[in-house]
């Protein structure tokens, strides 16, 4: 894997750059749609491609790991193969769906043992064992397995959580340079700082992980609940530590209005499901803010979802017939509605990567910010 850094902005922390996988190249800021289960939901890769125009994709290791299995993701070649995508995919390492399954897991220094979310059945997930599944998967970038704490939770706690990621690590970095990819191709491997909210262990988390020059770095566990003055901190915080020739990739954020501020503070990679899971509960992003199809004021609304959208369903359906589709729980409503955002995020993402180039995006920010945050 190659990154290229292009262009930091004179009046912000903000960069351009180019990433460059076995299976294509990333521009950056990039945002990447999550497909959990091997899937974007509600979305065809064909509009993957050609309406959303999305760079990258998400899987989930601890959901293609319970199903369908590594057994049938190696007979298939690995996952590009068996979902049909030729471009860049990321995996994460499961860390985080063990963070929520805090009630049916127990996290040692081996790992973590759980009961699949499936059928009750108990699983182990050792720092060594993510690697090996990550490999059989057989994604562009993986993640080292880490635990994600929770907001809030005390300073001590925090620490000793921080201190294992890191022994983690260590190990998940052997295991990896052990081990190659079975379907011939590069694989890149991430750490995770952590360290929750606190200045000190973010900072030692941040120092330890560059020390140990991986290709890239992640930021993990923010988006859990803490303030987004909290998470603007830490995250500006850990990228001044953080080499400024690697990618940075801000995990599981977030809105548009987190996404900008997060590029300001020198973010490259970012990864949420809220533009899809927020489609298909009726909610549109646009340029000039939210809408909540939903409601009774779009009821005979004819103009299209969004005249300026970078999708064709933005100017194919009108807001009548999507909040139709949508209080009649058709399936053809969560997917307009989802080309529609993730349409949406990868147009942001573009555009400050535009205004990145051209020395504007702090002002620009400061424009849209205002129009993101309006109810329409």
């Amino acid at each position: 894997m190659k990154f290229s850094l292009h262009h930091t902005a004179e009046d912000s922390k903000a960069r351009r750059g180019t990433l460059t996988t076995d299976h294509g190249t990333i521009e950056t800021p990039i945002f990447m749609p999550v497909g959990t289960a091997g899937t974007v939901k509600a979305v065809h890769q064909r509009e993957l491609k050609s309406d959303i125009n999305a760079e990258i994709i998400l899987g989930n290791t601890y959901h293609l790991y319970l199903r369908p299995g590594l057994e049938v993701i190696s007979e298939a070649g690995g996952i590009h193969q068996f979902n049909g995508w030729d471009r860049p995919i990321l995996t994460d390492s499961g860390g985080y769906q063990v963070y929520s399954l805090s009630n049916t897991r127990k996290i040692v220094e081996e790992g973590v043992t759980f009961s699949s979310h499936i059928d009750g059945s108990k699983h182990l997930f050792t720092p060594e064992k993510v690697m090996d599944i990550q490999r059989t998967i057989g994604a562009d970038i993986v993640m080292a397995f880490d635990e994600c704490t929770p907001y809030p939770c005390e300073h001590d706690y925090a620490e000793r959580s921080m201190e294992m990621t890191h022994r983690w690590l260590q190990r998940c970095i052997d295991q990896f340079a052990a081990s190659s990819c079975p379907y011939g191709y590069q694989q890149s491997l991430f750490p995770i700082v952590q360290g929750s909210v606190y200045k000190d262990l973010r900072i030692k988390s941040a120092e330890f992980v560059a020390e140990q020059n991986c290709e890239g770095n992640a930021i993990g566990g923010l988006s859990v609940g803490e303030p987004d003055h909290e998470m603007y901190e830490m995250t500006e915080l850990v990228c001044d530590v953080l080499p400024k020739d690697k990618p940075r990739y801000l995990m599981g954020v977030g809105t548009p209005i987190n996404i900008l501020e997060a590029i300001d503070r020198g973010v490259d990679l970012f990864d949420c499901v809220m533009p899809t899971r927020n489609a298909r509960n009726g909610m549109l992003f646009t340029k000039n803010g939210m809408i909540n199809i939903r409601n009774k004021k779009w009821y005979k609304d004819f103009s299209p979802i969004d005249e300026d959208g970078s999708s064709h369903v933005d100017r194919a359906y009108s807001k009548a017939y999507l909040r139709h589709l949508v209080h009649s729980n058709e399936m053809l409503g969560a997917q307009i509605a989802s080309v529609h955002n993730l349409s949406f995020y990868l147009w942001l993402v573009k555009e400050a990567r535009h205004h990145i180039e051209n020395d504007t995006f702090k002002s620009w920010k400061e424009e849209m910010i205002p129009k993101l945050s309006t109810r329409l």
